[in-house]
Order: C-alpha cells, then structure tokens, then sequence
C-alpha cells in the first residue's frame, strides 16, 4: 500500500516525442486563437480611438493599423497551419538522418585518407622499432 515500488507506467522514447509534439502544436494553436482574439479586440480599440475619441479623426488612420496588424496576423497563422505541415517533426527527423549520414560519410573519408597517409603498417613498425631501440638502451 506504502511501497516505494508503485506500478508507474512507463512511456517509450517514441512516445514521449509524440506527446511532447502534441504539446508544442497544442501550444502554438492556443497562442494563434489569443492572437485572434487580440486582434479583434485592439480593432475595435483602434476604431473607437479614431472615431469616438476624435483623435485623429481628419484621417482614419486606423484602417492602416488593423490592415499591417491583419497581415501580421496572417503571417502567424500561415505559419502555424501551412508551414508547419512542411517542416514538422518528419522533416525535421529526415534533416537530422541527412546531416549525420553526411557527417558519417565525411568522417569515413577522412579517416580514408588517414590510413592513406599513414598506414598502420608502417606506424607499427616505427612503434616497434622505437620500442627495440629503448630495450637496447635499457641494456
């Protein structure tokens, strides 16, 4: 009942990446509706400003205002629901499968060149004769 060894379910590596995925999209979605709706609300703000209040009320100012705010809003929302679909987790995933293989294959080609350059043979034989070399002079 007290025990210190409770049955804890244990999520997998995939899993955890999934949940966490559907966090950040869960996250990126709410911030888009608050924007919206900040929107909305600074619009009529911007128009009451302008129209009741009187200021600035020889030009409607406010149209340019709620339009660069709109594009802005557009820019976020394409974003979240467009661009995302392209760059989520599988292309992200495929990037990072591409750069390693890249890495691995300029890795091997280096070491490639290494062994070109200085063959294991030839290292052992100094090695070995270097090591002759001090037991002789140890003697």
């Amino acid at each position: 009942m007290f025990s210190k060894n409770k049955n804890i379910p244990s999520l997998d590596l995939e899993q955890h990446d999934v949940l966490e995925h559907a966090q950040k999209r869960i996250k990126q979605k709410k911030r888009l509706y608050s924007h919206f709706v900040i929107f909305l609300i600074g619009s009529v703000f911007l128009v009451l400003i302008n129209k009741i209040l009187k200021y600035g009320a020889d030009y409607d100012w406010f149209i340019w205002a709620i339009t660069f705010w709109a594009f802005l809003f557009v820019i976020h929302a394409f974003n979240v629901l467009v661009t995302h679909k392209f760059m989520g987790t599988d292309w992200e995933r495929r990037q990072r499968e591409r750069l390693v293989a890249k890495q691995k294959k300029r890795i091997a080609e280096i070491q490639k060149e290494i062994e070109t350059d200085f063959p294991l043979s030839n290292i052992n034989k100094k090695e070995r004769a270097n090591s002759n070399d001090n037991a002789q002079d140890a003697l």
